[in-house]
């Protein structure tokens, strides 16, 4: 058979035999654990209505509301597969998830066959190190994420493309492949970047790349036009993220150079050699970083036995070298981030790229018969043994013995058993059938039944444990919420008690409970002065129930067997019952207030000391607060600032005063009155009523939302600022009766807009920002891409007709 069929084929099957039990299980609809229930099916199902049905880019759905580029590129929207599924009703997007798995896990093998063909003596040894590809570690424990295997199957057409450009003289083809890999995540692509250069350099310096200077140019000028080609949501990407708190901290010194804890290194290196735990399971090293990090480079049956004994054999050869600059490179704090455009978050996300290079390796080791195997065989095997020390150490805890430092002891024996029977066939596999025809085939039979085995096992250790909790998983969510019957004559954002992550999307509703890291900026600004903790999901606690209000909250969403004690908690808190399904029980916000209304107060945001340039005294460059800056200078009592109340009166606060910085309240505070003391005194549950009362009062008669933004008709006593709690973004556009107006950044994070007594129509208009121009670039590098390839068929065919 074709040996690029042959390891799509042979992957896929694998993959489906992965996930046969658990469809069975299931019955159809794969349900794992964690991130792949909470965010990829709900993202999946979710988008493949939104590219359908909308016409615009904003999505009321995420969040407080975001643009669905720049939140969703990063999980699937550059993403082939993603769009494969689009060609699928929505309601059957969550039963193509393994469909998927099995097509990603098929490409991942034919790409990786693709690059290694090169380099192998025989199809079927590109396949082996295909299949070591396809089913690494690696690939098996990002199922958790999804979106992470389309990364890992596209990669090797990135390096295949490089390869045939230097060695082949193939033009035109690296650009695709480059802008494909962008396109796809430009999160991963940063690491991508770092990888192709240290790939490049080494070949070069080892003499494996030779290249003039002309064809340096060439390759320079394609990987330019790649990126052009792929920047469609890269530009918008930036633009979004520029502000995100999770970046290096250049001040840490030994942080820099060194891991905080030694447990870091020995996980690390315990990564190569034994089959990894469920991404939120760690069992041996929990002190280390390794929860959610991918760090992981299994290869299934040879571990690094191969990779052992070629690096013995080559020491002088690229792939040695990269290898090593790869395992430094993940020992050292700041070029580990590197992968990362230097997050400061730790990740081994980027293990996939070497592990490329670990297959090759081991793929020729096993071709070569002078390399002998034995030699990374019986290193391997040692090291191996010896991590049996971690479950059989003597620890006293509390004044009782006991044996071993991992956290479950059956999970370790587990995946060190299967790490050991692994050893075992690859040993029985070298002794018995190395140099006979049978060998290959032999081993592979070994690689696919053992990947089948070691995968079920990790997929089960992950998903089992939360086997009870995810029983209504299906009910809840599919069944219940994705044809749930709350009404959609008006806007309103709804809530969730104690239900699964992400059932807003199921429901197409606007929900304040959310999991997505990628939001607007303004969100995580907004957020946190409110008591709301946001890193990767928004999850207000009911106690702060004023924000409900703020937020427009009208319903409330509780699972039938938590709704007693949802009642028995927060129901003195204005929550009705309204009405239920089989699974899911409604209450309605008799606090709810409309979206878009004003106020007769506002509060100043914090009293803070503007930046200033060295030598300038501080004091006498307090000038944006107006008046409250000038208390500040002459040493009066502090103004009343919304930073300076308790985190959980705040939000009460917000629905009498708005929040205003000094330099608009120099601008607007002639609209409203000043909030005193006395007016943050009284912050009950009694007098919140009384407040949204008196703002529903002001609120706007209509408000219409979709993808392009929202339009609402006030209608105004006098002239003031209209609060709508939609995040304050760049790429909204407003004009109130037709005029262009300023949007103003209010509470830390909101929209308001001045309007002109009487009757008003305020529409926000959005487009992303940057996307329009990198949609332009996109295209003008499409029509440069098609005049170079076609400038290269002409050159070629006027040499073939030089040449007769």
């Amino acid at each position: 058979m074709n040996g690029y069929l042959l390891s799509f084929g042979v992957c896929a099957a694998a993959a489906f035999f992965i996930f046969l039990p658990f469809l069975v299980v299931d019955k159809g609809l794969f349900q794992y654990c964690g991130d792949f229930n909470s965010q990829q099916i709900p993202f999946y199902t979710y988008m493949n209505g939104f590219v359908k049905n909308s016409a615009g880019q904003w999505s009321w759905e995420t969040d407080l509301g975001t643009s669905a580029v720049n939140s969703y590129s990063f999980y699937l929207y550059g993403s082939p597969f993603f769009w494969l599924t689009t060609l699928l009703p929505q309601a059957w997007v969550p039963f193509s998830m393994v469909p998927m798995f099995m097509l990603k896990f098929g490409v991942a093998g034919l790409g990786a066959y693709t690059y290694l063909k090169r380099y192998s003596a025989g199809r079927n040894y590109a396949v082996i190190g295909a299949c070591l590809y396809a089913l690494s570690g690696f690939t098996v424990y990002n199922t958790f994420f999804n979106h992470f295997v389309d990364c890992i199957a596209l990669f090797p057409f990135l390096l295949w493309a490089l390869d045939s450009y230097v060695y082949d003289g193939v033009r035109g083809v690296f650009p695709l492949a480059v802008a494909v890999n962008l396109l796809n995540n430009y999160f991963f692509f940063a690491g991508q970047i770092v990888f192709l250069f240290l790939y490049f350099f080494i070949k070069l310096l080892t003499g494996e790349y030779r290249i003039t200077p002309g064809r340096f140019g060439r390759l320079a000028f394609e990987s330019l036009l790649g990126v052009a080609l792929g920047c469609l949501f890269l530009w918008p990407a930036v633009l979004c993220l520029k502000d995100n708190p999770r970046t290096v901290d250049l001040s840490s010194g030994f942080g820099f150079l060194l891991y905080g804890r030694v447990q870091q290194y020995f996980a690390i290196l315990a990564s190569l050699f034994l089959p990894p735990d469920p991404t939120y399971l760690p069992n041996i090293f929990t002190d280390a970083v390794v929860k959610h990090t991918s760090m992981t480079a299994f290869l299934p049956v040879v571990s690094c036995a191969g990779v052992w004994a070629y690096m013995k054999a080559r020491r002088k050869s690229a792939f040695t070298k990269i290898m090593w600059a790869c395992l430094i490179m993940a020992l050292v704090p700041v070029l580990n981030s590197a992968f990362y455009a230097l997050n400061s978050s730790y990740y081994a996300r980027w293990y996939y790229m070497p592990i490329l290079i670990m297959c090759a390796a081991t793929m020729q080791a096993l071709q070569d018969e002078e390399i002998d195997l034995m030699e990374g065989l019986r290193p391997v095997a040692v090291v191996t043994l010896l991590f049996a020390v971690f479950a059989l150490v003597p620890k006293q805890e509390d004044g009782v013995w006991s044996l071993g430092v991992v956290k479950e002891q059956s999970q370790f024996w587990l995946t060190y058993l299967t790490a050991v029977l692994g050893l075992l066939i690859f040993y029985g596999v070298i002794r018995w059938c190395r140099g006979h025809e049978k060998f290959t085939r032999v081993l592979l039979a070994g690689i696919l039944g053992f990947s089948v085995f070691y995968s079920v096992a990790h997929i089960a250790l992950g998903k089992f444990p939360q086997w009870e909790g995810d029983a209504n998983y299906r009910s809840e969510c599919y069944v219940a919420a994705r044809n749930n019957d709350l009404p959609d004559d008006h806007f309103y954002r709804i809530d969730s008690y104690d239900c699964y992550d992400n059932i807003g999307l199921w429901m197409e509703k606007p929900c304040i409970q959310f999991f997505n890291s990628v939001v607007t900026p303004s969100i995580m600004d907004f957020y946190p002065r409110v008591g709301v903790k946001r890193d990767v999901s928004s999850k207000p606690d009911q106690k702060l129930y004023a924000l409900r209000g703020l937020l427009s909250v009208e319903y409330v969403v509780v699972p039938q067997d938590k709704m007693s004690e949802f009642t028995e908690k927060w129901g003195a808190y204005g929550y009705v019952y309204d009405h239920e399904d089989a699974s899911l029980v409604y209450f309605r916000n008799e606090n709810y207030v409309p979206m878009g209304f004003t106020y007769d107060k506002y509060i100043l945001l914090e009293a803070t000391l503007p930046e200033t340039e060295e030598g300038v005294d501080a004091a006498d460059a307090l000038t944006e607060a107006g008046a409250a800056q000038d208390a500040l200078r002459a040493g009066e009592p502090a103004p009343v600032t919304l930073m300076g109340l308790a985190e959980d009166s705040r939000s009460n606060m917000l629905m009498r005063a708005v929040a205003l910085t000094g330099e608009q309240i120099t601008k607007y505070g002639y609209l409203m009155e000043e909030a005193t003391t006395a007016d943050t005194a009284n912050l009950t549950y009694e007098a919140y009523v009384q407040d949204a009362a008196a703002r529903r009062a002001t609120a706007s008669t209509s408000f219409s939302a979709d993808g392009t933004g929202f339009t609402a008709e006030i209608t105004l006593e006098k002239d003031n600022l209209v609060f709508f709690s939609v995040p304050y973004d760049e790429g909204f556009t407003a004009t109130v009766n037709g005029v262009e107006a300023e949007i103003e950044r209010v509470d830390g994070g909101l929209s308001a807009v001045l309007c002109p007594a009487g009757e008003n129509t305020i529409v926000f208009s959005y487009e992303t920002p940057g996307l329009k121009l990198s949609t332009g670039v996109t295209l003008g590098a499409i029509l440069v891409w098609l005049g170079y390839c076609g400038f290269i068929v002409f050159v070629e065919k006027k040499k073939k007709q030089e040449k007769h």
